[in-house]
């Protein structure tokens, strides 16, 4: 396990889950969800959950496969995810569950909550905020944009922001209008910064297929981060 922190099981659901828990130096700091890509959590959520705590939060990369479901490959990473995105009602049970042990943690302050999610782990953010959940804000980082429609109507009382390659071919520009809409439907304070000539996966230094659409970009990582840290600064202030 890389980094400074430590793995975190949590149960519900008739499941057990495995997650990374980074903690600052300070106590009573805020906490940050980090939701992961399709492959399940790994080394790059739990960077982010160091790099959150040396900003001094803690940073909890949560969990929604379950222990020991992890992926290695496209295809792999595809079975994993599928059943998810078909049952978006019990992605944000898994969802609520983490938030929930977030809630439960000791030493934290547990009335500062955000959540920040990478590709798949976006669109979890993303629906963790449309169920209306009581957090103080979401980021959304080359996230998916598929509306629920079964919680069409709810309000949104989280502040979202998402950042968005332009060049995404798996959030083209008509599901960032579809995202625009609905949100403003929903009465969200949200925001969107999209980044030209960037793809799928930018902030991801292993992407470089890009006939997948999946590319790194320094530049692109650099300004998302930027951006995140800037709006976490302002929701937990």
């Amino acid at each position: 396990m890389a980094g400074h922190g430590s793995t975190i099981e949590y149960s519900g659901n008739g499941m057990t889950f495995e997650g990374y828990l980074s903690r600052p130096s300070a106590s009573d700091a805020p906490v940050v969800l980090i939701a992961h890509a399709w492959a399940g959590p790994g080394e790059h959520e739990f960077a982010v959950a160091d790099r959150l705590a040396e900003l001094g939060y803690v940073g909890f990369a949560i969990d929604v496969y379950g222990k020991g479901k992890r992926g290695t490959s496209v295809e792999e990473n595809t079975q994993l995810m599928m059943p998810l995105l078909e049952n978006r009602t019990e992605l944000q049970s898994r969802l609520k569950l983490a938030l929930q042990t977030a809630r439960g943690l000791e030493n934290v302050d547990s009335s500062r909550i955000a959540a920040i999610g990478y590709c798949f782990g976006g669109l979890c953010v993303l629906d963790l905020a449309r169920t209306g959940a009581d957090v103080r804000g979401v980021v959304s980082f080359h996230g998916l944009f598929s509306p629920d429609p079964t919680l069409e109507g709810t309000p949104i009382t989280a502040k979202v922001l998402a950042l968005h390659g332009w060049d995404d071919p798996m959030a083209d520009p008509e599901s960032v209008r579809g995202f625009a809409s609905e949100f403003t439907k929903a009465g969200a304070d949200w925001q969107l910064h999209a980044y030209g000539g960037t793809m799928h996966a930018f902030t991801n230094r292993q992407a470089n297929d890009p006939q997948m659409g999946t590319v790194y970009n320094p530049k692109a990582d650099a300004r998302s981060w930027k951006a995140m840290t800037n709006f976490l600064a302002e929701i937990f202030a």
